[in-house]
Formats: structure tokens, C-alpha cells, sequence
């Protein structure tokens, strides 16, 4: 099935691991895929694994918290790879560590990364989608949004406010034939898991406890994410919005 087939993706963060197994399930679905990253090297990396399996992508070095950077990039999307149809706020960023032990300087980097960046990217993005009436929009957010996770206060509260962003758009946009619905990973094996790990005293007795919290008996990997974001993405899901859905093994149950 290529349910993308003729259709221009944005993903950012799309150089690490749910962004880059996001970017090679959308090309193998036909999509024209932007890789959006902080990192160019690690943009380019993915790229040139969509085209030798054959897929159409374009890297794009691009600082999310900075709007020049995502005006730059979505403008050079447009023209090298057609008009947005699809945008994926995937990129992410965090230092895990005790809210009291955390700073107002810190405190502005992860806001910029998580919040802001997001921000910047619907705000560059949603206009062509309005002028176009129809788009689709997909925020991974976090289950640290809906449970809480110690040591990530900053953090948790962006993506509790990416939920309510994705909520009042769908709202707002919703006569523009424009979805919004948000992921929300559980633990994942990603660099920031990775990170956090090495925050705790003993890593691989969190690793421990993580598993046997989680009822299916593992952490995630980044292949389990792509299916409801692409889902989510795809016109399976036309009517479907302001929703949110955890991916998480079941360690967080919601109805």
C-alpha cells in the first residue's frame, strides 16, 4: 500500500530514531520526504537510505527554536519537493534531571526545542495547508505529558502543551479540512532513553524496572511508533482529530 503516493511529508527530527523509521516508512509509502534535523549529517544519513531503497527525500539542516531556520527550511521544501501535505512534529530534546536541581536558562532550551520549535513549525507551515484546504498534521508528543515522569518537569509540561496546541488547532482548523491528532511514545530505545539511562544512578536496574512495568515486557523500539503516526497521516484517518494516542506497551492505559 502506498498511502502517500504524491504527497510531500515534513518530519522533523527526522535524522534520530522515531523521525528516521518514521521518514523510511513514509518514503516506502510513496512519499516525497523532507528530513528536517539539528544534526545535517545525521538528515543526510536517513536521506540516503530512503534513496537507495528506491524513495524520494531531500535533508534539511534546520534549528527548530530558531524561525529563520524553519522559514528557510519549509520554503526549500516547497520548492524542491511541492507544496506540504503532511507535517510531523517529531524533534525533541531534554536533560533529565530534578526540577529543583534545573535552572531558568535550562528551562528555555528545552521550551525553545519542545514547545517552541513546534510552535515555529505549524506557524510556517499551516498557511499552505489553509490556502490548499486539506493537510495533516501529527505531533509526537510523550506519555510524560499525560503520567508525569521524574526528572522531566520542563519537559513534560511542552508536551502536555503540544497535546493542548494540537487540540485548540483542530478546533480552529477543522473548516480547513486540516487534522491534528498527537503520538505519545512510552519509553523508547532512542538517544534521549539512552540519556535519561545515564541520568540514573543505576542504568540497568531502571532498564529492569522499565520492563517490568510495562505490560508488554519491553520498551519500545523506533519501529513501533511509525504505524500510528502514519496512520494518523494517512487518509485512513480523515476523520480523525484532536486526538491522542499512547504508544507505550500498555504502561499507560487511557479511555
Amino acid at each position: 500500500m502506498r498511502r502517500f503516493e504524491d504527497r510531500t511529508v515534513v518530519v522533523t527530527g527526522g535524522g534520530g530514531g522515531i523521525g528516521g523509521a518514521t521518514c523510511m516508512r513514509l518514503a516506502a509509502e510513496g512519499a516525497r520526504v523532507a528530513v528536517l534535523d539539528l544534526d545535517p549529517a545525521a538528515a543526510a544519513a536517513v536521506v540516503e537510505r530512503i534513496r537507495a531503497a528506491g524513495g524520494q527525500a531531500e535533508a534539511f539542516g534546520c534549528d527548530i527554536a530558531q524561525r529563520a531556520d524553519v522559514d528557510a527550511a519549509v520554503a526549500a521544501t516547497v520548492q524542491q519537493l511541492g507544496p506540504i501535505d503532511v507535517l510531523v512534529n517529531n524533534a525533541g530534546w531534554d536533560v533529565f534531571r530534578p526540577f529543583l536541581k534545573t535552572d531558568p536558562e535550562l528551562w528555555r532550551r528545552i521550551i525553545d526545542v519542545n514547545l517552541v520549535g513546534a510552535l515555529h513549525m505549524h506557524h510556517a507551515v499551516l498557511p499552505g495547508m489553509v490556502e490548499r484546504k486539506r493537510g495533516r498534521v501529527v505531533n509526537v508528543s510523550s506519555d510524560a505529558a499525560r503520567a508525569g515522569s521524574s526528572g522531566e518537569a520542563v519537559y513534560a509540561a511542552c508536551k502536555a502543551g503540544l497535546v493542548a496546541l494540537s487540540k485548540t488547532l483542530a478546533r480552529e482548523h477543522s473548516r480547513h479540512g486540516i487534522t491534528f491528532n498527537v503520538v505519545c511514545p512510552g519509553p523508547t530505545d532512542t538517544r534521549l532513553f539512552a540519556d535519561y539511562r545515564q541520568g540514573a544512578g543505576n542504568p540497568d536496574k531502571l532498564l529492569a524496572a522499565f520492563e517490568q512495568s510495562i505490560p508488554l515486557g519491553r520498551i519500545g523500539r523506533p519501529d513501533d511508533l511509525p504505524g500510528a503516526i502514519l496512520f494518523f497521516a494517512s487518509d485512513d484517518a480523515a476523520f480523525v482529530t484532536g486526538q491522542v494516542l499512547s504508544v507505550s506497551g500498555g504502561l499507560t492505559m487511557n479511555g
